[in-house]
């Protein structure tokens, strides 16, 4: 890479007088078409968490699960409306962080921006080991050679161009989608056909009948609340792409917009037939009820559909983290709170310092987990369900502020207004708030909440160094009093 190949003016240099339509102010490259941001918002509603996660939520909740992701997913939607309206106000590439600034104020979005940044990177580090392991259900070869191997050619996609990471996306999320809608089709026919070895037994009442709805009390479903949610990190992502959008005044609502489709099929929907055709009490922890599904209906290869289903769940994780990491860095930078090497740009428009250097760590995480894989390292992966929902009440907090703003004349109303808002808004972050209590409540994720304020002491000392080093800094100006 030559240093002619390098533009890191910013969005003050020379793309700020160039921005056209290929172009988008902040110097990236808008390559991103609609197909690919359907695909990026619709794959980010589906991962790891309701392939394998939702073993373990199925024997906490049984049936009572559905409600949880019903509700839960009613609760996302409001988050990602309260997104669109803030997107549509001023679309920027990072959203989340430039939001907190403007809104709450710049050490909000100091701590946004490097608290999503370290969401993604945590999340990379366990998603790509994730993929090494299921690799080994086919080939006998040490797991850090996989994961070598799949950071390195998601790193070469990320670096190359944005279509790329764009094309690349929309195939894992083609994958994941086909997976669920096979499912649930199957599952159809299952129950009005009678075919397979679950034929005989296979029956919507078994949402009821096996200790019924909530066969451990609402104490079992408010229990699963995190492991919900974890399974909905990452549905802001889009949020991320609006720089790079070709039409986001356009694309981005409608992406937004299939969000309660998206979660009353492939969540609600999904989890509703495999209810049906299996009774819940067959499920168990750390076992994915796909691969319990498939194994009671009679169908061998089940197992090994799984597996390719969340290899690539896995692998496009991995994907969507080493895109967002390089943009969170370069907008930390442009606004003066992180290096001002992390604002260079390959010609292509993909952010190189900080892809790599994010990159470089999952790395480093990788070999940390081949080499401790024990406490040490729970305490890390742990964190990322915490920062993750971070975002979201910054989110939220932030199109409160701006709503209010908007009503009083100071600032333009957005084209996409947040129905019901603020009361949906105030709605979510009172959902959120119960579910950080449910998390100190239960043993087995009180960690996170550990780990939050060791993070929180960093970012506070980092941030009073950085500003004594610049106090006149706009970066750490008081936020405007409109």
């Amino acid at each position: 890479m030559t240093s002619a190949q390098i533009d890191d003016k910013g969005p003050d240099g020379p793309h700020a007088a160039a921005a056209d339509a290929t172009t988008s102010g902040e110097g990236y490259q808008r390559a991103l078409g609609a197909r690919q941001i359907q695909m990026i918002a619709i794959g980010g509603a589906i991962g790891t968490g309701l392939f394998l996660g939702a073993g373990k939520a199925i024997a906490k909740a049984g049936p009572s699960l559905i409600l949880a992701y019903a509700i839960a997913g009613l609760v996302i939607f409001f988050i990602m409306r309260a997104l669109g309206e803030l997107l549509m106000y001023r679309p920027v590439s990072g959203s989340f962080s430039e939001y907190a600034r403007e809104f709450i104020g710049p050490f909000a979005g100091f701590v946004t921006g490097w608290t999503y940044w370290l969401f993604w990177v945590v999340t990379g580090i366990t998603e790509v080991t994730a993929a090494a392991q299921y690799m080994t259900f086919w080939f006998d070869i040490p797991q850090w050679v996989s994961a070598l191997v799949f950071t390195f050619i998601l790193y070469g996609v990320n670096l190359i161009s944005v279509k790329l990471f764009g094309e690349l996306e929309f195939w894992f999320s083609m994958v994941k989608v086909t997976a669920i809608v096979g499912m649930i089709l199957i599952c159809a026919g299952i129950l009005t056909l009678g075919f397979s070895d679950a034929g005989d037994t296979a029956s919507v009442t078994h949402l009821w009948s096996d200790g019924g709805f909530f066969p451990h009390g609402i104490k079992g479903t408010l229990m699963t609340l995190q492991i919900v949610m974890f399974a909905f990190l990452a549905v802001e992502l889009v949020g991320v792409t609006a720089g790079e959008s070709k039409d986001p005044k356009t694309v981005l609502p409608k992406a937004i917009n299939t969000v309660p489709w998206r979660i009353a099929v492939f969540y609600v929907g999904a989890l509703i037939m495999i209810l049906s055709v299996v009774p819940w009490t067959e499920f168990s922890p750390g076992v994915s009820p796909f691969v319990e599904a498939f194994k009671k209906m009679g169908l061998g290869v089940g197992a090994g559909i799984v597996n390719f289903v969340v290899l690539t769940a896995a692998l496009s994780s991995c994907n969507s983290g080493m895109y967002s990491t390089g943009r969170m860095l370069r907008d930390l930078a442009l606004n003066g709170q992180g290096p001002k090497f992390f604002t260079r740009l390959t010609r292509s428009g993909t952010p190189l310092i900080g892809t790599t250097f994010s990159a470089a760590l999952m790395l480093v995480g990788v070999w940390v987990n081949y080499q401790w894989p024990g406490d040490a390292f729970t305490y890390v992966v742990s964190f990322a369900t915490i920062s993750g929902m971070w975002a979201w009440i910054m989110i939220l907090i932030s199109q409160i502020r701006y709503r209010r703003l908007a009503e009083r004349g100071l600032l333009p109303q957005s084209s996409f207004r947040a129905p019901g808002a603020p009361y949906t808004s105030g709605f979510a972050l009172a959902f959120l708030a119960v579910v950080i209590v449910m998390m100190g409540i239960d043993k087995d994720t009180r960690i996170s909440l550990y780990c939050a304020p060791l993070w929180a002491l960093i970012l506070g000392v980092s941030y009073l160094v950085l500003k004594s080093r610049n106090p006149d800094g706009k970066a750490f100006a008081a936020r405007v009093k409109r």
